[in-house]
């Protein structure tokens, strides 16, 4: 894994292999096709104990089920930060109404248009450029989400490699553009971060560096966010049967609390709304 966008094509080979499961909690079929060569191998390297990838399906599955929330809400305008090969506005069933924007860098972007050339979107879908770890670039596009229309922003597997002060730059710069309403991040713990840190040959743990000993309270703390929601990803793994057997008695144990999760594994998906 060379850079950020790799994880964008390993993110996609677990989507592939998951939509090839008879029980496939989503079927994602143009995610073979994104993850290609470079993906089936960055997964194909990784330690054994990473290649089911059930953290990575039952976060694209909660993700999936809060996009669908907050539409039932009136969603009309969802806006994917660091979106890299995400596919849901091609396989979600949205309204046609819906508008839906990605950014990314150029050379991921380039390269997905290039792959989805002829496949239709189930709603309009609009490609940004945008470098967003640098504050002048992602300050002047989402500066440029006019309208009123209430807007859901995504953030999934990108906080996680920026550091504490930028994470907190993109909260207050969501928090000053009025149209957004909810944003969907990911997060883990302390405690999480220096098990992955600790797995050999995890190939992004190098990378990763955002971890806040107070986990969703780091957002409500930046800007008028509150939780509305806040699912854990072993939990759902386990609900879904795709955690490894040896985390299933987890299923009885307390959740940690989500403000405070510190030296607990705890992996997360929180839907914050403007308070």
């Amino acid at each position: 894994m060379a850079n950020v966008s790799d994880t964008a094509r390993w993110v996609a080979q677990y989507r592939a292999n998951e939509s090839a499961r008879p029980d496939a909690l989503f079927r994602d079929p143009l995610a073979a096709r994104l993850a290609g060569e470079r993906g089936r191998a960055i997964l194909a390297d990784a330690p054994r104990k990473l290649r089911n990838g059930w953290s990575i399906v039952a976060r694209t599955k909660i993700i999936d089920d809060l996009v669908a929330a907050c539409v039932a809400e009136g969603c009309a305008r969802v806006v994917n930060l660091a979106a890299g090969l995400d596919t849901r506005p091609y396989r979600l069933p949205l309204p046609a109404s819906l508008v839906w924007i990605e950014a990314d860098l150029p050379a991921l972007m380039d390269e997905k248009e290039r792959l989805l050339a002829g496949e239709t979107p189930v709603c309009a879908v609009t490609r940004a450029r945008v470098d967003l770890a640098d504050t002048a670039a992602r300050a002047a596009f989402l500066g440029g989400l006019a309208g009123d229309e209430r807007t859901l922003v995504i953030t999934e597997g990108l906080v996680q490699y920026l550091d504490d002060a930028t994470v907190a730059a993109l909260a207050r710069d969501l928090a000053g553009c009025a149209p957004v309403h909810w944003w969907i991040v990911d997060l883990i713990s302390p405690g999480a971060l220096a098990m992955i840190k600790g797995t050999r040959g995890h190939r992004a743990a190098s990378m990763m560096g955002f971890a806040p000993a107070d986990g969703v309270g780091f957002f409500e703390a930046a800007g008028p966010w509150r939780a509305r929601e806040v699912r854990s990803i072993v939990r759902e793994a386990i609900r879904l049967r795709r955690a490894p057997w040896f985390m299933r008695p987890f299923a009885w144990a307390p959740d940690p609390d989500p403000r405070a999760p510190g030296a607990a594994k705890w992996f997360g998906v929180t839907r914050l709304e403007r308070g």
